[in-house]
């Protein structure tokens, strides 16, 4: 999954995707300042702005903002066919020790190392991601 450029998006999906994005991040426990970190918003972004992406501002169009929410919803996504039946089982796993990360939580790499944390937990639940990444 491709995401287009937000500036190609009418306004209303770009509002729809921003705050899809945000219920994932809400439902993965991520605070303010955290979420702000995974999604490379701009440097100085006011924690209040979390509030307004919650509602009706569109997140910024730019590459790197783009970039990772493709990721976090591919995690999501994954996450959700993974664990079809208990939705809470995803979140679970995220916080939960694992010995791909060193015994690390994967939302702990995520949160620590940025695009590339969002792009090992990608790799590691979806293996057609991963598999796409090897062909090209």
């Amino acid at each position: 999954m491709t995401i287009v450029p937000l500036n190609e998006m009418p306004h209303e999906e770009q509002i729809a995707l921003t705050r899809a994005v945000m219920a994932i991040l809400d439902s993965w426990g991520l605070s303010s300042v955290q979420q702000i970190a995974v999604l490379n918003l701009p440097q100085g972004t006011p924690l209040r702005a979390m509030r307004r992406y919650r509602e009706n501002t569109p997140f910024p169009d730019s590459p790197a903002v783009l970039e990772r929410l493709d990721h976090i919803i591919g995690i999501a996504d994954a996450l959700r066919t993974t664990y079809p039946h208990n939705p809470a089982m995803g979140v679970l796993w995220l916080q939960q020790l694992n010995r791909r990360f060193q015994e690390r939580p994967p939302l702990a790499i995520i949160v620590e190392n940025g695009l590339q944390g969002l792009l090992q937990v990608r790799m590691h639940l979806d293996c057609s991601y991963d598999w796409h990444l090897d062909s090209n």
